[in-house]
Parts: structure tokens; sequence; C-alpha cells
């Protein structure tokens, strides 16, 4: 770990983060690891990934508020589904984001998850947010609650649902077990724990 950046009056330069709410319970958990106080946190709702082209202005938003008491810039958001679109809002306020098309790749480590996903195209990822939240994210708001039969339309090319988990839950694991079962699909899991987001965190936070 390295240690704090400090100005020559003495005083600790802070770093602003914004991230997906996906990312709050583990992003929090390595600030609070490291005693990292000097960093302060925001968390953009996780339902922007179900539109990922508001992401960029949102997070725009957030870094120009954290810029106002916050010399260093993190955004916790890898690409995530919006094209590229995010760069020009990190060059605007020089900020750094965590390297990845997506959180399943930082989590798993890039090269690995390259590896996996080329092996299996068809794969369904789960983190342990998205255990958590399956229901509110992915069953209703597909109609799947009301319209099963709608299962195939959506999962047909699918054939493994992978689970990424960050901590060692059982109760995690059997609601993604739940999940795999109930749109069909074989079941994988494989811990990750933190993966990148704690080395992102701690080498341009400490």
């Amino acid at each position: 770990m390295g240690t704090n950046q400090t100005h020559k009056n003495g005083t600790v330069e802070r770093v602003g983060l914004v991230a997906c709410g996906a990312l709050a319970r583990e992003v929090l958990s390595v600030v609070e690891a490291n005693g990292f106080d000097h960093v302060e946190t925001r968390f953009l709702p996780a339902g922007l990934h179900n539109t990922p082209q508001q992401i960029p202005q949102a997070v725009d938003e957030v870094l120009a508020e954290l810029a106002q008491s916050c010399s260093r810039l993190l955004v916790g958001y890898a690409d995530c589904g919006t094209g590229g679109r995010l760069e020009p809002i990190l060059e605007k306020h020089g900020a750094t984001r965590i390297e990845g098309a997506h959180c399943y790749a930082f989590y798993s480590g890039l090269d690995v998850f390259d590896a996996r996903q080329d092996a299996e195209p068809g794969t369904f990822y789960l983190t342990d947010f998205l255990a958590r939240q399956f229901d509110t994210l992915v069953w209703k708001p597909l109609a799947l609650d009301r319209h099963p039969e709608l299962r195939d339309a959506y999962f047909g090319n699918y054939t493994r649902l992978m689970f990424l988990s960050q901590s060692p839950d059982p109760d995690l694991e059997r609601r993604a077990r739940d999940a795999a079962q109930r749109l069909g699909l074989r079941f994988e899991h494989h811990h990750t724990g933190l993966g990148g987001l704690s080395k992102f965190i701690e080498d341009n936070a400490a």
C-alpha cells in the first residue's frame, strides 16, 4: 500500500470517487479496509445500466461536484455499454477509470474473462449484487414473473450462467443457482473476490 499524498501545507490530498451503485458495498469495503478517510465516494443508481447512454452525463455531473473539494478524481465504471462515451468525460475532468468493458471483466481479471467468454460466448453473468437483485433487475423487468414463456426469447442463445462471487456467501450462491435453474442454464461458480477493483482503488487513492 502506498502513502497518502500530502500538499505542502501538510493536508492530505482528497480523492473523489464516483462509482456504479452495483459496486457500492465492495468499494466501501476497500476504502474502509485501507483507512482511506481522504476518499469521498458517490454512487449512481445501478439501474442506469438499463440506459447506458445516460451514464456519461451522470458521471460528468458528479465529477464536477467532486472536483470542488477533491484534487484527484476516480471513476468506478468500466465502459459499461457506453460505447466509449465515458472517455471524453474522463479527459474533461482529468479523471481515471478502472479498465475493462464491464465489472465481470475487472472482477475476473481481463485476460481470464476474455478466455472464459471466448470459450463459451453464450454466458450470462451474475455478481454478488446481481444475484442479490436478480428479481428486481432481471426477472421482473423482463416480465418473466408474469410471462415465463418469454424465457427462451430472451435466453434461448445462452448456455450457462456464471456466478462471479465477491464474498463467500452461501445464500448468494443459492440465489445464483436458483436464477440459473429458472433461466434453464447450466450453473458455474467462480470466486473472484474483489479482483481488479481493490487494486484500482489502492493504486490510485493511496
